[in-house]
């Protein structure tokens, strides 16, 4: 599993940051969360096959999130054979992909399904057989949300122990699935041949202030991506714009039992991320301030 950050800015792209969206692929397949103006670029430079993204989860649809949408569609689209996208994301999802379609004219190739999503609290919206998505609402003035994208635990099989009691075929496949198997005079159960991987969770939360869901979806996750638009001294324009201090994300991971914090969406004030970094680092000392570009392995 790995995470590219395309773009670090709040609002507006700076010489150095371009605004929101961060890439996760898993086992080969390509999620983007947020797509902001240049993202499909900045996937170009990332060298990221852009045909590998098949979800795309909105968090909002203030344009700075979702600018970008058009023209990856539109790549993506003029291609053989572009298959399908799914896009997520929170009440009036449809009507305003509805909008961003007719704004401008092509020919769409790709099969384009639309989920609007609603979750009050963190619930499951979206589920495969190795991984879930997670959504909880946020507080920004318009529909928000966070997500989580949460790896289910997998069975590693122990091949000396099957090969020494004789074990293969689907008796292998039954254990894998946490199902006992029966040999001539002995049950075998899954702990005796193999050991549980406990999956990786990753939480993001992307403008909002601070609210009880965050807590709640970012709650032992592995890696938190988080927004830092503003340095404690401007808690109280935070607070109007319905954004977060770097110091009120550092307290939510510490009291989340959250492993890593990466902090991103900085405002274009900060030239610098000094000032961030550091009341972070004094809540969370494992905080890692994003940059355009940054990967990292979970």
């Amino acid at each position: 599993m790995e995470i590219t950050f395309l773009g670090t800015s709040s609002m507006v792209p700076t010489k150095d940051r371009n605004v929101q969206s961060i890439y996760l692929e898993y086992n080969g397949e390509g999620i983007l969360f947020d797509c902001g103006e240049g993202t499909q670029r900045q996937m170009n430079i990332a060298r990221i096959n852009r045909l590998k993204v098949k979800k795309i989860f909105i968090s909002h649809w203030h344009g700075d999130h979702v600018s970008g949408l058009v023209g990856l569609i539109q790549t993506v689209g003029n291609t053989e054979n572009p298959g399908k996208l799914t896009i997520f994301g929170p009440k009036g999802t449809k009507k305003h992909m509805a909008h961003l379609m007719n704004s401008c004219i092509f020919d769409l190739r790709i099969e384009i399904e639309i989920k609007e999503l609603v979750a009050d609290k963190p619930k499951v919206v979206f589920e495969t057989d190795s991984y879930e998505v997670l959504a909880a609402s946020m507080t920004h003035g318009v529909p928000c949300l966070a997500y989580s994208f949460v790896e289910k635990d997998r069975r590693k099989m122990n091949a000396s122990k099957l090969k020494k009691l004789g074990i293969s075929g689907a008796d292998i496949g039954k254990l894998q699935r946490g199902e006992s198997v029966k040999l001539t005079g002995k049950i075998v159960e899954p702990d005796d041949v193999s050991e549980v991987i406990r999956g990786k969770k990753i939480s993001l939360v992307l403008d909002t202030s601070l609210n009880d869901n965050i807590s709640l979806l970012a709650k032992d996750s592995d890696l938190l991506i988080g927004e830092a638009t503003y340095e404690s001294s401007k808690e109280n324009k935070a607070e109007e714009y319905n954004h977060m201090t770097a110091e009120q994300m550092a307290i939510v991971a510490n009291n989340s039992n959250v492993k890593s914090l990466v902090l991103t969406h900085f405002s274009q004030r900060y030239k610098t991320l000094h000032d961030l970094e550091k009341e972070a680092k004094e809540i969370f000392p494992n905080t890692i301030m994003a940059f355009d570009f940054l990967k990292l392995k979970v």
